[in-house]
Parts: structure tokens; C-alpha cells; sequence
């Protein structure tokens, strides 16, 4: 077996001088330790996959950290972190204190901005580009684009301001025909229709490399017939230009994006191009090398670990997504008028039987959150009932919508907001933390957050029937924690646990098994606390800001973010009772929580039984 090449770089200077053989070997190695680590780890293993050959000639034309490289939606870094001296910390990737899974300036020089969501590399590109000329600073920025990812509105306004600017910025389009789900709309059929235009980049190639060999004047032939475009165009392919070149661009494409020798040869061509906007379209494959990622690329997207030789994943228990959708599917049997919509995460939001069996009231509107809140708001209007799935961090991006087009109106829109609270080792950009903060803050809306999944279907009927206007239900990623023995989780909109006791612990959603088990231990050692547990979290209800104000010590227990959070209403409410006792709060102070487990990120936070023990135990007063 030949020495290991990946093991010898440090950085992307050492593989600038690579013979051909030693490139296909380079690759096959990055590929083996994707695959290797994502087992274990976890991780978007094929996204990664697709992209090792563009990586590595990227790497190989360009000078990082002098020239930037940005990632969209950022997951698909694996091999640039490889080759950017973060090789022997690999191994940590997505694990507490290691390697995040996702670009990050904090980690390396080599990455220019943080990367979490979808469709923003285009318009982070103008702004490094922008830069760069004004310290005039000759580097080159690179933006890498999914077609997933062009399903987003932002990409096309960073497209639409790009074009008209005379920056050294590179857009390469990743088209593997492929994101979480199946890419919808005009786009996806249009660059279907482009992907026959193979041979178009080696015509171009073969011209370009042939008068850049002519003696004083092939050079600047070569940039007077490159800027004449269009006529060449239409001479070989006998159509008229792309949408991107009426937009201002230098279109180049479509190259086989696995072909890193052509792959090189193209970035040369559209570094020639000074002061003009390149895209550069590829066709990779989703998960290419594993047979298993590549027959089954959905699956391979985002997994939490598997075995490698059959490919299996490792398959967890129901979830509040499994419940939710179920519950869904269940209405939408009874009611003509229930929909399903979705940004792009038909798996991840657990909607694929719902899409199979109700496929004319399933909506996919791709990655595009704030379209998709406007668009459920024209249904309610036309009287449908739209229930829109989204994760957590993913429905910031249509706060405007919501408060515009929907509670403005006061329309029956239900939001599913998933992944709410702590989701672990995706990050900072993924956390669900700021949801009840920012959904409360919007007149005319309603948040119900079930701790159980017996309570998923009746707080669902109520945003569906009993409410008229906008409603939301958060749920957790994963399954329901600890329930204690007798405990009727029916959906009401509160639950008062215990009495006796002159302290009161507050909480909502998933936590409150948590903090079950933290008041079992106090009363095991003879130590009383009583409970209340919110299920309908804004408006909170009157009839439990009553009952709180009778106890002198309060404790809230909040998974999200404290500043205009449930806690902080509910202690600006019982101070318009008069309520003068200690109130004390417990949530995530005005920070972005990193990438660790769930269970070590909510020990950390003080949301774990030991913690809240402990929390409860310093601020109880002696009775």
C-alpha cells in the first residue's frame, strides 16, 4: 500500500505541486476519511463527498487565505478544513470542544465567515470582494453554491448586485440535482435543461488555452472573444444565453464537477477574467464514491452515525417530528381544507408519508422561509388551513412575513416549528433558542409547546380549530424525556404540581421531565417544591400568573434565550399583581451556544435534573 498522502499536509501549499497520480490517490484518501469520521461522528457526509475534486482544485488554482473561499449552506466544508492544517483535529469533528461541522473564523484563517443557513454566500462574497478592492487587495473570493441553495431568494439578490459590479468573485453552482429534498421550481427545470451543454466548456477551453499560446497579442484575443460571449455561444449551441449572463455574468458550464484535472482548467479560464463576475456551473453527484450516499443521498444529507460496510444507519426512537406529522396526517384525513408545507426539509420535518398520501396538499416551496410564511397566509386567507413545518433556526429568517402578511391580518396559519431548543452538534447556527422570544413579541399569535407526545395532537387541534388567528407549536428534536408516574399530559394550557410548598419552579416543553426528576430528588431528601408547567407559553395564562403569585419564591427554568423570553413575561406579569417575592430565572444568557450533545449542553446550561437540583436547592428558603 503506497505512503498516505493526506497525512503530510499541513496546509494548501503542499499539494500545489501534485502529480496527476498523486491527485486521484489524494482524493480516494480524503473520501475514505470523510466516510470514516461521519460514521462515527456524525455529520453531512454526502454533500462532502460531492464536492472532494472541486475542493482540492480549488485549493490547487487559488492562494487561501489570500483568496476566500465561502461555502453555502456551509456544511460541505469537510475537505477545505482537511487541507487548511485542521487534518489531525479531524477526528473531533462535531464532537464537544473539537472540530465544528460547519466554516468558522474562530478555527482557521482559512475561513472567512461562518456558514449555517442557506443561499447567503453570493451576497457574503460581494462584501469580501468589496473589501478586498477598497484595501486594494488583489485576491480572489470564491462563493460555492448548491442548486439547492438557489432555490433561496437571497441568492438571487446577491446574484442581482454581483453581476453589476466589477469584483474578482468566482461563483461556482454545485448542481447535484439534489438538497434534503427534492429541489422544486422554475430553477430546478431550468438548469435541468442546461446540464446538455457539456461539451460547450471544452470548445471554450481548447480556444482559450490555444491563443493564450500565441506570441504578444493571443492574450488579448483571447478577452475580446471571451467577452463576446453571447456570439460564441450561439455559434456552438445554436441558443441564446443564460439567465446568469443576462444578470452580468460570465457563464461557464456545465463542467463535470469530479473531473479535477477540467475542474482546474476552468477556474484558470475565469481567473483570466480580471474584474468580472464568473459562474462556473458543475454537475457532481451526491455522495459520489459510496455507493451507499449515492444511492440513497437523502439519507446521507445529515446522519448521526452508521455502519459502513452495509451502510445502515443507526436508527433511533420516535420522535416529536414522527408525532407531529402523524398527528397531521390524522386531521388532514378528516379535513379537505388541512395542508402541509414545507422549505425544503420534507425528511427532516418527517413529512414524506404525508407528501406520498395527501400529494396535492403537500407544498414544497424550497429553501425559502419567508416565502413560504406568505404563501400559507394567502391560503388562510382563501380559507384553508396551511400548517407550515420549519425548523427552529431556519424560521428567523421569516419573522417579517409573519408579522406582515400574517398576525397583521390575523389569519389561521399554523407554524410547526421543529428542532426547538438545544439540537446539539450542528451549532450555534442551528440552536432553536430564539423562537419564543421572537415569535412573542408578535400581537395576534399563539405558542404551544407539548413536553410529551400525548399532548402533540390537542395542542395541534387547537391552533387548527379553536384559534383563529396565527398559531405555533414548538417541538424538540429527538423523543420526550422522563414523565412522572400519574402525570395526565393531556395539552392543557398549564399544570400545577404539588402544594405546600412556598417555592414554585417553572418550565415549558421537553425540560420539565428534567426538572420532574430534579423535584423528586428534593422530596426525596424531604424538601418540597411545587411545579408548574406551561403548555400554552404566549399569552401565558392569566389563571397561572394568579396561581404563581401566591408562592414567595419562583424559579423559571427557560431552554431558550432569556432576554424576551417566556421567563421575563411571566415576571413583568405577576409584577402587574403586585407580587414582590424572588424570582429567579435560568436560561441561556445572551450567548450563542456551541456544538456538544444535547444532554452536555443543557448540563452546562443548568437545565439538566442535577442542575436544576442544585439551582432549586441555593434558592430555596428554609421552611
Amino acid at each position: 500500500m503506497s505512503e498516505s498522502l493526506l497525512d503530510t499536509i499541513n496546509s494548501p501549499d503542499d499539494i500545489k505541486d501534485y502529480s496527476r497520480e498523486q491527485i486521484d490517490q489524494l482524493c480516494a484518501e480524503i473520501r475514505e476519511r470523510l466516510i470514516e469520521t461521519v460514521s462515527l461522528n456524525g455529520g453531512h457526509l454526502a454533500s462532502n463527498l460531492g464536492v472532494v475534486e472541486l475542493t482540492v482544485a480549488m485549493h490547487r488554482v487559488f492562494r487561501s487565505p489570500h483568496d476566500q473561499f465561502v461555502f453555502d449552506v456551509g456544511h460541505q466544508c469537510y475537505t477545505h478544513k482537511l487541507l487548511t492544517g485542521r487534518r489531525e483535529w479531524f477526528t473531533t469533528l462535531r464532537t464537544e470542544g473539537g472540530m465544528s461541522g460547519f466554516p468558522k473564523p474562530s478555527e482557521s484563517i482559512h475561513d472567512p465567515m461562518i456558514a449555517g443557513h442557506s443561499s447567503t454566500s453570493i451576497s457574503a462574497a460581494c462584501g469580501l470582494s468589496a473589501a478586498k478592492k477598497l484595501k486594494g487587495d488583489d485576491g480572489y473570493v470564491v462563493a460555492v453554491i448548491g442548486d439547492g441553495a438557489l432555490t433561496g431568494g437571497m441568492a438571487y439578490e446577491g446574484l442581482n448586485n454581483l453581476g453589476r459590479m466589477h469584483e474578482r468573485v468566482i461563483v461556482i453552482l454545485n448542481d447535484n440535482k439534489m438538497s434534503i429534498s427534492k429541489n422544486v421550481g422554475s430553477m430546478a427545470r431550468y438548469l435541468a435543461g442546461i446540464r446538455t451543454r457539456r461539451g460547450y466548456i471544452r470548445v471554450k477551453t481548447k480556444i482559450s488555452k490555444a491563443l493564450q499560446k500565441v506570441p504578444f497579442i493571443g492574450v488579448k484575443i483571447n478577452n475580446v472573444l471571451f467577452r463576446s460571449k453571447k456570439a460564441l455561444k450561439g455559434a456552438i449551441l445554436h441558443r441564446r444565453g443564460t439567465i446568469f449572463e443576462d444578470m452580468g455574468f460570465l457563464y461557464i458550464g456545465p463542467v463535470d464537477g469530479h473531473n479535477e484535472k477540467l475542474l482546474e482548467r476552468t477556474l484558470n479560464v475565469a481567473k483570466s477574467m480580471n474584474n468580472r463576475p464568473v459562474l462556473i456551473h458543475i454537475c457532481t453527484v451526491k455522495g459520489k464514491g459510496y455507493e451507499p450516499a449515492e444511492l440513497k443521498p437523502k439519507v446521507f444529507h445529515g446522519i448521526s452515525g452508521f455502519d459502513i460496510d452495509s451502510g445502515e444507519p443507526k436508527h433511533g426512537s420516535t420522535t416529536f417530528s414522527d408525532v407531529f406529522a402523524g398527528c397531521l396526517g390524522e386531521f388532514a384525513e378528516e379535513d379537505e381544507t388541512v395542508c402541509a408545507v414545507t422549505a425544503a426539509m420534507k425528511s427532516g420535518t418527517a413529512l414524506t408519508e404525508f407528501a406520498s398520501t395527501y400529494r396535492r396538499r403537500f407544498f414544497d416551496v424550497g429553501i425559502a422561509e419567508g416565502h413560504a410564511v406568505t404563501f400559507c397566509a394567502g391560503m388562510a386567507a382563501n380559507g384553508l388551513k396551511p400548517v407550515f413545518a420549519v425548523y427552529s433556526s431556519f424560521l428567523q429568517r421569516g419573522y417579517d412575513q409573519l408579522i406582515h402578511d400574517v398576525a397583521i391580518q390575523n389569519l389561521n396559519v399554523t407554524i410547526a416549528v421543529d428542532r426547538a431548543g438545544i439540537v446539539g452538534e450542528d451549532g450555534e447556527t442551528h440552536q432553536g433558542l430564539f423562537d419564543t422570544a421572537m415569535l412573542g413579541t408578535i400581537p395576534n399569535i399563539r405558542i404551544y409547546c407539548p413536553a410529551y407526545f400525548s399532548e402533540m395532537k390537542p395542542m395541534l387541534y387547537k391552533c387548527l380549530y379553536e384559534y383563529s388567528g396565527a398559531s405555533v407549536v414548538r417541538y424538540p428534536r429527538g423523543g420526550e424525556k422522563f414523565k412522572p408516574e400519574g402525570f395526565d399530559a393531556d395539552g392543557s394550557d398549564f399544570n400545577l404540581i404539588g402544594e405546600g410548598s412556598d417555592t414554585l419552579a417553572v418550565t415549558y416543553g421537553r425540560i420539565f421531565g428534567n426538572l420532574c426528576q430534579a423535584a423528586q430528588r428534593l422530596s426525596d431528601e424531604g424538601s418540597k417544591v411545587d411545579l408548574l408547567k406551561l403548555g400554552l407559553v404566549k399569552p401565558i395564562p392569566t389563571e397561572a400568573v394568579r396561581k404563581a403569585a401566591a408562592y414567595q419564591n419562583i424559579i423559571f427554568f427557560e431552554e431558550g434565550i432569556r432576554h424576551g423570553g417566556v421567563a421575563e413575561d411571566m415576571c413583568a406579569l405577576l409584577s402587574e399583581y403586585g407580587w414582590s417575592g424572588n424570582f429567579t430565572i435560568r436560561a441561556v444568557d445572551d450567548r450563542f451556544v456551541p456544538h456538544a450533545s444535547v444532554n452536555s449542553s443543557l448540563a452546562k446550561l443548568g437545565l439538566d435534573p442535577e442542575g436544576m437540583y442544585d439551582i432549586i436547592s441555593k434558592a430555596k428558603r428554609t421552611e
